[in-house]
């Protein structure tokens, strides 16, 4: 049984190999707690039923490709399989464990392996003869153990961890031996199969790039050109005015939104009064688009969702301030029309250089501009 899970361990950690999902990074250099539920199919030699647990683990991002987990666990068997007898297996593990990972984005596939110290109990009572009642079997030893996994984010703080892991230790007292009254205190390599369910709380997550706070555009309103001076006695044909014009503003993300959000932030708002102003204050123009960007960090579909809602947020900033909604359009463009591409660039670094990328931009659908027209510039 355990060479079969042994085989299949190996079989999955090379299709990851092969697949190699790597994404574009994401790496914060985080830290992160993974509380959680395990499973441990316990080895034949122990003869305890199946064992369920607790676990709990602080997690480090140490670089680009290598997480750091240490922490404590705990599996519990309600019986031993002595006839007549009832009992528990316990194992509880101090140990820590790397975890090479394949990719930063969202869905981080990995490989694992660890060391640590076990403490393996064999506790039973009953009908026993007297040298077993009440007999406790303990043995504390190494630990080591191999695997794969993958993790989930569902945001920048929270997610889900899980993982399958063979794991090999010492036990004392085989239970045929104990039984018998032989060999009670030897010990003997078990292995054993652990399966882990968890939650991410990722927190000390670095902030994201400051981007420097220019001053936003202006829209401006063309100046009409004056009439001009009649021509001796025939009078000089009158310039048609030139209608205003709405000037395109690009507002940064990190301004409007924090990293990975479509929460508007107060900060920003006076940047966003200023349209409303300008709005109110012409009405001529009766459509203006409001489209919202992303990078290429993260999958196209949740890229163009986050583009969708950061848009409507400043649609519904607008409208609360008066604004016509029927004069608003939001649309969401995702990763489709990016301003740099940051080629061969990970990490941090990545993050830093797609800066451009994340952004609002407000402009007049019509643009309300007559260009060659006599007395327009």
């Amino acid at each position: 049984m355990a060479q079969k899970i042994i085989t299949s361990i190996i079989a999955a950690s090379i299709a990851l190999i092969a697949s190699n999902v790597s994404a574009e990074d994401m790496y914060r250099g985080s830290w992160y707690l993974v509380p959680g539920a395990s499973q441990l199919i316990t080895d034949h030699d122990i003869n305890a039923k199946n064992a369920g647990g607790l676990f709990i683990k602080l997690g480090k991002e140490v670089s680009e490709n290598w997480d750091v987990q240490g922490g404590l666990s705990y599996n519990r068997a309600n019986e031993v399989g002595i006839p007549g007898a009832h009992g528990h297996y316990n194992q509880t593990v101090l140990g820590i464990d790397a975890l090479y990972m394949f990719s930063r984005d969202k869905f981080r596939p990995f490989l694992l392996a660890g060391v640590g110290v076990a403490d393996n109990e064999l506790d039973y009572s009953g009908p026993l003869p007297a040298k077993l009642n009440d007999l406790k079997n303990e043995r504390k030893t190494w630990l080591s153990n191999v695997g794969f996994g993958a993790q989930y984010l569902i945001s920048d703080r929270f997610g889900f961890q899980v993982d399958l892991r063979q794991q090999w230790s010492r036990a004392r007292g085989g239970l045929e031996d104990t039984i018998s009254l032989k060999n009670e205190n030897s010990s003997e390599t078990v292995s054993q199969t652990l399966f882990n369910l968890g939650a991410i709380f990722r927190f000390g997550t670095p902030a994201p790039v400051p981007v420097a706070q220019d001053t936003p555009e202006p829209i401006a309103v063309a100046a009409v050109t004056p009439e001009p001076e009649p021509v001796i006695a025939a009078p000089a044909p009158v310039a048609a005015p030139c209608k205003p014009t709405f000037e395109t503003i690009t507002i940064s993300a990190e301004k409007l939104f924090a990293f990975d959000n479509d929460k508007l932030q107060d900060g920003p708002k006076p940047v966003l009064d200023n349209v409303v102003s300008q709005l109110k204050a012409h009405p001529e123009f009766k459509l203006v688009m409001i489209n919202g960007h992303t990078d290429r960090i993260g999958t196209s579909i949740y890229n163009q969702n986050l583009s969708e809602r950061r848009a409507n947020q400043v649609k519904e900033y607008l409208t609360s301030q008066g604004v016509d909604a029927n004069r608003l359009q939001a649309v969401g463009k995702g990763e489709t029309e990016p301003v740099v591409a940051c080629n061969g660039i990970r990490g941090k670094k990545l993050v830093e250089c797609l800066q451009p990328n994340r952004r609002v931009i407000i402009s007049d659908q019509e643009q309300h501009q007559i260009e060659g027209q006599m007395g327009c510039q």
